[in-house]
């Protein structure tokens, strides 16, 4: 059905919603939410919780007052309850100084905050209580934001498509590829009725019944092409017999520290793949600073000693050019007779085509780089191996790309995201993989400490005497510049704060995702060579180079992060045998937030902080944190579904031993779905 024969989509709403790559009704109703709002009872302004998001039933103390300044149009008024006071605060609404009179009474749902000493809600939706009361116990739905698209205006157009399809839904039948056997074993409800409990939930139960339907659907895609490209490469013979240990050996033994075991079992398990004549496909998980890299660099030099090239690709050219100067080193010790090459886009056209052309006539065995290690004109003659660092980093289709140079080389993937063992084997049912529990003895465990907003200075203080003693200190904000939330660090104005507050002679410097990529890499190498004592960044640090000397991270407002990357931010300190600091700052400073964030306190084990995260989550969220790179699941969340997706994985595998090639009748539309799946690069 046409968009426009929707009630209440003119031609201007139709242009947009195209442009979102939406073009009919059908199409339109799955364009799911992200979230929903919950609205919760009402609170007297005496038991409002400081951090967490309320409703309050008050009165205005008397009429709104409107300022001008600083391009700033700000509305503020003050209201009350027998138990206390409130004062709110708008930005940008002026429209609402008529409607906000002394006397007038409302409903006031916002964030709880406090600024010197009073009660604070900032950009507060308001009801009249009748309004509130109709809204409680039904979510909400909250859609992508889109410019020229308000959240009304797609409610709207959503509501009036299931109207559309409400007494005949039969052209919405194409679009269900779930076999009917699988939906009545799982008893999963129809799609009309799920996408309607989608978008217009009665409850909270109705949403949550809604989003295991869709999960299941996206579970089963992404388990079915696992199983599939499993079973293309399982005994796959490969052309690569990676058996030459000489100077790999070599390289083990010149090392100044001793191996872990999770190290060793993680070569042995390697080095089995490689030389045992079928291509390898491996992830090899370690925590951050466990020592992945060492592991990485034994494989390539295996390659190397075997007379194969070897590829390995880093997400920075900072990285991808420490990886480099670390071989290079390594190679000249040893006097082993290869050259290590760097290949990046920086490269002057002269330069890459000089490089290229001593890849292709096979003078070059190890070749280090970016992603333009995949890019067209270059070719590898005897590409054996392919590493990819930090593999979360790149997008699916890149790995893929990068992992078909040459004739099917070995794949060993590096990862420093902690997941639990039980969803590894979900998740990665494709693959091999090698796990590094631990880090290496001579670096000592980070020191971690929980404080509030109120000890801010004490926390500054303690990374200007690190600094004193010739060490280096990260300080990371969620924001870039003021948002207008004065509880939200930005880095733009904490460096004004931090020179005002530390001697002169502190070395601080800023750095954020904005910034052009050469001016990123000049700062983190300044970084590196010691020139910057403190550096002020949003998470944008949070998979970069060592800074061995770096010994202390604040990371601001860690309420706002997730904890599988606040564990990925601290990872950037501890790098050497230095005793390291992570002090978390908590500006919410709720229950809720002070149990989360303790659990870092209490470990600096990812997997276990991954286990927590899992727990602390439970099943009850309608929508879980977001993964990246192959996990780009609207519905789905690879901790809370676990059990889920245990069913799912039983499904697929069943599906695929009774019709392997889904030709039969009942899969038609599961095959049709599935090559659109895979063909969008969903599975490495």
């Amino acid at each position: 059905m046409e968009l426009q024969l929707l009630k209440g989509v003119g031609p201007k709403t139709e242009e947009i919603f195209r442009r979102l790559g939406i073009h009919s009704a059908e199409e339109l109703l799955f364009y799911f939410p992200t979230d929903y709002l919950l609205y919760p009872p009402l609170r007297a302004v005496s038991e409002l919780r400081e951090g967490e998001t309320e409703a309050v039933y008050a009165s205005l103390l008397g009429d709104a007052r409107l300022f001008r300044g600083n391009g700033l149009v700000t509305l503020t008024v003050s209201a009350g309850d027998l138990s206390g006071r409130l004062f709110l605060r708008w930005f940008h609404s002026p429209f609402l100084k008529k409607r906000l009179r002394a006397g007038e009474g409302f409903v006031f749902y916002g964030r709880v905050s406090r600024f010197r000493g009073r009660l604070f809600m900032e950009q507060p939706k308001l009801f009249s209580r009748e309004e509130y009361k109709k809204m409680q116990g039904v979510p909400e739905p909250v859609y992508p934001k889109s410019a020229g698209l308000s959240g009304q205006t797609i409610r709207k157009a959503v509501r009036a498509a299931l109207l559309s399809f409400s007494e005949n839904p039969s052209p919405l039948h194409a679009f269900d590829f779930v076999p009917e056997t699988l939906r009545r074993r799982r008893d999963l409800p129809g799609l009309y009725e799920s996408l309607s409990a989608v978008h217009c939930p009665g409850s909270e139960e109705e949403a949550l019944l809604a989003r295991e339907r869709f999960s299941y659907e996206e579970l089963l895609l992404f388990s079915l092409a696992l199983l599939r490209r499993k079973r293309e490469r399982s005994g796959e013979r490969s052309r690569f017999l990676l058996t030459e240990r000489g100077e790999a050996e070599h390289f083990l033994h010149s090392l100044p520290f001793s191996l872990t075991e999770g190290q060793r079992e993680a070569i042995r398990e390697i080095e089995g793949e490689l030389s045992g004549g079928f291509v390898m496909n491996r992830l090899l998980q370690g925590d951050v600073g466990s020592g992945k890299t060492v592991v990485a660099f034994y494989a390539l030099f295996l390659a190397a000693s075997s007379g194969f090239q070897a590829a390995m690709m880093a997400p920075t050219e900072l990285l991808a050019r420490q990886h480099y100067e670390k071989l290079r080193e390594i190679l000249k010790k040893l006097s082993l007779p290869w050259e290590a090459a760097l290949l990046t886009g920086s490269l002057s056209r002269g330069e890459k085509r000089e490089l290229c052309r001593r890849i292709e006539e096979g003078e070059l065995r190890l070749i280090l780089g970016t992603h333009a290690l995949f890019q067209e004109g270059i070719h590898y003659p005897a590409l054996s191996l392919v590493v990819t660092d930090e593999q979360q980093r790149f997008g699916v289709l890149q790995r893929k790309a990068f992992s078909e140079k040459g004739s099917r080389p070995h794949i060993l993937l590096l990862s420093a995201t902690p997941i639990p063992r039980t969803l590894s084997l979900l998740l990665y049912q494709d693959m091999q993989v090698s796990r590094i529990p631990g880090r290496p003895a001579e670096r000592l465990p980070v020191k971690n400490a929980l404080i509030g907003a109120g000890e801010r200075g004490k926390a500054w203080r303690f990374l200007a005497g690190e600094c004193r003693k010739g060490r280096q200190a990260y300080i990371i904000c969620p924001m870039i510049e003021d948002n207008g939330e004065p509880e939200l660090q930005n880095v733009s104005e904490y460096q004004r704060k931090l020179r005002a507050f530390l001697p002169k002679d502190f070395r601080i410097e800023g750095l954020h995702g904005r910034m052009r990529a050469e001016e990123k890499e000049r700062i983190m190498e300044s970084f590196l060579r010691r020139e910057i004592d403190i550096l002020v960044s949003t998470t944008v640090v949070e998979v970069g180079v060592d800074v061995p000397n770096a010994s202390v991270i604040l990371i601001e407002n860690a309420e706002r992060f997730g904890l599988a990357q606040l564990h990925q931010l601290r990872g950037r300190v501890g790098r050497s045998s230095l005793q390291s600091y992570c002090i978390l700052l908590d500006c919410k400073n709720s229950k809720k937030s002070r149990e989360r964030l303790s659990v870092l306190v209490r470990s600096n084990d990812g997997f276990w902080i991954a286990e927590e995260d899992l727990r602390l989550r439970g099943p009850g969220e309608l929508f879980g944190i977001r993964q990246s790179g192959a996990l780009q699941f609207r519905f789905a969340d690879i901790y809370r579904d676990k059990e889920l997706w245990k069913e799912v994985s039983r499904d697929a595998a069943e599906i695929l031993e009774e019709d392997p090639g889904l030709s039969e009748k009942r899969n038609e539309k599961l095959q049709k779905r599935l090559f659109d799946f895979e063909g969008a690069g969903e599975v490495l």
